[in-house]
């Protein structure tokens, strides 16, 4: 039986990772609802993940929609792996990404996102030296200089901050080792500090 878990209580997090994975099954038992309230809880976060790296608000709209359908007719191929379901969600909007830039029908821009549709800066909220340069900046300054950075490193900063997933997940992703992200993250990190205008750092 599906449960809810109040948010703040011990284990919240865990036990909501465990209840999406039970929607999973069910969702690969055909129930619908089920998918229903898994597109209801991702929706938003593979939303913000492509129109970030897209730039363009129908496309990604095309996109998340796209990534979702795919997701549907490829739900029996999932299994649990000790990871939230939404980094399974945002690796098929990252191939779906990279198999339309692949396409030449459309060339990634460097510009940046409206900072509206980003998550707000306040909601990032992490400890240690290489978070507060993040946390330190405004919406607007950091998506132009993260917009700055090279491909790899932009990914790793939407991953971990502002879409808010684990080193872990990040890893699954992109498709690398755990250290290899720290690694690009560190440099992603240290590269933005550089960008931000000395009045920011």
């Amino acid at each position: 039986m599906l449960y809810a878990v109040p948010d703040g209580q011990p284990g919240c997090e865990e036990s909501k990772q465990e209840n999406n994975w039970r929607l999973v099954e069910c969702a690969q038992d055909g129930d619908q609802h089920a998918f229903g309230l898994l597109y209801d809880h991702y929706v938003d976060v593979v939303f913000r993940y492509v129109l970030f790296r897209v730039k363009d608000r129908a496309l990604a709209e095309d996109v998340t929609s796209e990534t979702f359908l795919r997701a549907l007719r490829r739900i029996g191929t999932i299994s649990y792996q000790g990871r939230d379901v939404g980094a399974w969600f945002i690796t098929i909007a990252r191939n779906l990404i990279f198999d339309h830039v692949k396409s030449s029908r459309y060339r990634l821009e460097l510009a940046s996102a409206d900072p509206s549709d980003a998550a707000p800066v306040a909601e990032i909220t992490r400890s240690g030296p290489d978070d507060q340069v993040i946390a330190d900046a405004t919406n607007d300054e950091l998506m132009r200089c993260v917009a700055r950075l090279g491909e790899d490193q932009r990914e790793v900063i939407t991953l971990r901050f502002l879409q808010g997933l684990s080193v872990a997940e990040t890893a699954e992703v992109m498709q690398r080792g755990e250290g290899a992200i720290k690694a690009l993250q560190h440099r992603a990190v240290r590269r933005l500090a550089a960008l931000m205008p000395r009045e920011l750092r």
